[in-house]
């Protein structure tokens, strides 16, 4: 049986890149007739995620117009929660950043008065930038510990009391009635670390070593979260070739290597200032990063066997800050990973930058409300049952 047209969510993936299209390319393009592309724009221009891009040159009559992806006429609401500060912000529905706020917080003190205060933050960026509630199309946000995808809520997540089971979605849902999506923060910041550095790049594993160590995984172009969105927990895995019956958190990220540092000088080593310590020269903080990034190499090189990555970004405090890390990740890697997996592999710092977890948040949003279902959706409810059947298809294959 032969299949049924593209309907006007997938019309909309194709104009998606950023190109310039008349009706007759899209025509030529997709093989749909004159009159369905026509009705299809039409239902895209309604929605606002479409616009008139001038006019191409005529070959008799009157010149043709062009239609182009807007990606200005709507905004996602990101917001990117760490343990002692958070970044929220807007970016168009191409992924740019439109505006910022980053804040103070201690994740710790409960979800209430956390989430009150990035609401807020988004409240004023959307009077600053002139877009109403109504051109919010989806939050997207990051948290520091484990999520349970589906629901929104975090399960047990180690540094945040009083937010396990926590309902997110419905928290932000009595402020902005909006789709609200939650992720752990490793995946946001995997998924805005490539779309910034690495949009061609399908294979990726994003490692933070922080507080905690987790990794984001992105295999075959999307994010795999597993069947409860535990995937990528690095921190409990134990280490290989480590001391006793240590997990990797407890070996190698920011809080273990203070213990070491502060058991080796008789200091008191806060770990937030153990990547100060490696930067000036302390001979113990050195020798701890450099065990910490054979440690996480040890780890990573499994994950390289078995993922086949293009790319592996060191990220977090301790991946960014210190340069042993990633040197003791990259020796225990290709020396232990088969070959064929190292060949082309490419281990590197995040290049993201701060706005690397606010860009992933909302891309989490326009990947699922952009997509080509969710488009026919939002047609669904923006017209009656007839124009809508039209506009995705006559069978209604396109759903």
């Amino acid at each position: 049986m032969a299949l049924p047209p593209p309907g006007a969510g997938a019309l909309f993936q194709l104009l998606r890149d950023g190109r310039a299209r008349t009706r007759a390319e899209i025509m030529e393009e997709t093989g749909l007739a004159r009159t369905t592309v026509v009705v299809r724009l039409a239902g895209l221009a309604d929605l606002g995620l479409i616009a008139p891009a001038g006019i191409a040159a005529s070959s008799g009559g009157r010149p043709p117009t062009r239609f182009v992806f807007d990606p200005r006429s709507r905004v996602v609401g990101g917001i990117d929660l760490g343990a002692t500060h958070g970044v929220m912000g807007l970016t168009d529905l191409n992924g740019a950043v439109i505006a910022r706020r980053r804040h103070a917080l201690d994740i710790a003190s409960g979800p209430e008065p956390v989430l009150a205060l990035a609401l807020d933050a988004l409240h004023e960026l959307l009077d600053e930038t002139g877009y109403t509630r109504a051109s919010l199309l989806g939050i997207g946000v990051g948290v520091p510990g484990p999520v349970e995808h589906s629901t929104g809520r975090p399960i047990r997540p180690p540094i945040m009391p009083g937010w396990d089971g926590f309902d997110v979605p419905a928290a932000v849902r009595r402020r902005f009635d909006v789709d609200v999506l939650v992720d752990n923060d490793v995946n946001v910041l995997a998924l805005g670390e490539r779309a910034t550095m690495w949009p061609e790049v399908d294979d990726l594993l994003f490692i933070k070593v922080s507080t905690g160590i987790g990794a984001g995984i992105i295999a075959g172009g999307a994010l795999q979260r597993g069947a409860r969105g535990s995937a990528g927990d690095l921190g409990h895995v134990q280490v290989p070739h480590g001391r006793g019956e240590d997990d990797l958190e407890a070996t190698a990220s920011a809080p273990a290597l203070a213990l070491t540092v502060s058991a080796a000088t008789g200091d008191a080593v806060d770990a937030a200032r153990v990547a100060e310590r490696v930067r000036t020269g302390d001979p113990a903080a050195i020798d701890a990063a450099r065990d910490a990034g054979r440690a996480i190499g040890e780890v990573t090189a499994i994950c390289v066997s078995m993922l086949n990555p293009s790319i592996v970004v060191i990220g977090g405090q301790l991946g960014v800050q210190v340069q042993e890390i990633i040197a003791g990740v990259r020796e225990v890697v290709y020396r232990r990973s088969i070959p064929l997996a190292t060949q082309h592999l490419t281990i590197v710092p995040a290049q993201g930058g701060p706005d690397a977890g606010l860009r992933g948040a909302a891309l989490m949003v326009t990947e699922e409300r952009l997509s080509a279902n969710a488009i026919d959706g939002m047609l669904a409810a923006n017209t009656g049952p007839v124009e809508a059947t039209i506009a995705r298809g006559s069978t209604g294959a396109s759903r």
